[in-house]
């Protein structure tokens, strides 16, 4: 069977599954989920010599230190994949959700309900955890799901597919309800973005090329997650010791992930302050400081900040830093540079911060707090299956009401027009 036929047959068999799935009862849809995160436990010895599989070979290839990361799996790593499912299997089923009803004056009773979207489309790269955050998510959302990983995690997410796919099975889901399309060859994302049959929705989950690719070339309708250029600006009227453990964990507690910072904007009034203590630390973690001219003067270890780094996801220990002379500048940087995704300000004026929370065009913008917690799991949604960034139907961490359509169910007493 060649590329197209093979996906074109995983497409057709999401979509009977998908008819059975929308109506399957949720105490069914959270059993699966459970016996699931149970079966990632019981194999974590399996996923893990599979996992260093991919590792060894992505070693071999050059993959960046940033990509390995997003690659690596360990026993916490699934641990917390198998308690995002426990945390969806106890959240509302929003399938059937009467979200508004009303009566109109020819007596017609209106109800809009929540539906499941059918048949959604993950394509991703090179990050295991998002093949259970998906299924998780779309089975209890009433979707089946059909999954293609990138190729450098291909023994990962096989290997993690079967598992959960086999323990859905068990606990009564309709039969290929979790897919996974294990074709290395990259015409298998080309297929998918035409397979508008039996696809309803596609979500790219990666880098800028995997979503310019989709969103550029499929026919199937897309929800649009982006990059992460996420800014953190310093005020003059910030805690400086707030705003030196926010950098740091902004930065450093995992720089491989969109909701990482990737750029300082300080304030003129506090940087030198702010920067003679905290830069030594960011260097002594291993951080790279790009700087401006100001930047640059004040700490010895950092090295010119071209223009491209002021647009650049790192998803790296590298960060962009700028001296600015005020909020005007600092928003006006982030409306030119930023990707819409997570920014922050650090303040204790208030009213710069409401100033920064109702100009700033992101989908999630912070005073006060890290960047890291733009995330399904800590926002309680119980994992995500990716950061919108768009501003159709889903913006932010997507969980399970944005995994749902709606349809109007109406109620007459033989009324006609």
């Amino acid at each position: 069977m060649d590329n197209k036929a093979y996906i074109e047959e995983k497409g057709k068999r999401s979509k009977e599954a998908a008819r059975t799935l929308g109506n399957t009862a949720t105490n069914i849809k959270n059993k699966a989920l459970n016996m699931m995160a149970e079966a990632l436990i019981q194999n974590v010895s399996f996923i893990l010599n599979e996992n260093k599989k991919d590792m060894e070979t992505g070693q071999d290839k050059g993959l960046s230190r940033a990509m390995l990361d997003r690659l690596l799996l360990n026993e916490k790593r699934i641990a917390d994949m198998a308690e995002g499912l426990r945390q969806i299997a106890a959240l509302p089923d929003p399938i059937g959700e009467v979200t508004k009803g009303f009566q109109r004056p020819n007596g017609l009773r209106i109800n809009q309900v929540r539906v499941p979207f059918g048949v959604i489309g993950i394509i991703y790269e090179a990050r295991p955890n998002v093949t259970v955050d998906a299924a998780g998510l779309c089975i209890k959302s009433g979707n089946a799901v059909l999954l293609r990983g990138g190729s450098e995690a291909l023994n990962s997410n096989k290997a993690i597919a079967e598992i959960i796919a086999k323990a859905g099975d068990a606990a009564g889901l309709p039969e290929n309800s979790i897919q996974y399309i294990d074709i290395k060859d990259r015409e298998a994302v080309n297929i998918m973005l035409k397979l508008n049959s039996y696809i309803d929705v596609l979500i790219p989950r990666g880098g800028a090329g995997l979503i310019r690719n989709v969103v550029q070339n499929a026919t199937v309708p897309v929800i649009e997650t982006g990059v992460g250029n996420c800014h953190v600006y310093v005020d003059s009227d910030a805690d400086l010791s707030m705003a030196e453990d926010i950098i740091i964990n902004a930065k450093t507690q995992r720089p491989a992930v969109c909701n990482a910072m990737e750029t300082l904007l300080v304030h003129k009034d506090c940087y030198k302050e702010l920067l003679e203590k905290l830069a030594p630390k960011l260097v002594s973690l291993g951080v790279e400081i790009r700087g401006c001219e100001k930047t640059q003067a004040l700490i010895k270890a950092a090295v010119p900040a071209s223009k491209e780094d002021w647009s650049t996801e790192f998803l790296d220990l590298i960060l962009a830093v700028k001296i600015v002379d005020s909020l005007d500048e600092a928003i006006e940087h982030i409306y030119k540079y930023g990707t819409k995704h997570s920014e922050a300000i650090i303040t204790n004026n208030y009213f710069n911060s409401q100033r920064f929370l109702k100009e700033i065009d992101a989908a999630a913008v912070y005073v006060n707090a890290s960047t890291r917690f733009t995330d399904g799991f800590e926002f309680g949604f119980g994992g995500e299956i990716g950061i919108s960034t768009q501003k159709l139907h889903a913006r932010g961490p997507m969980g399970l009401e944005q995994l749902t359509s709606i349809k109007y169910m109406i109620y007459g007493e033989g009324q006609v027009r």
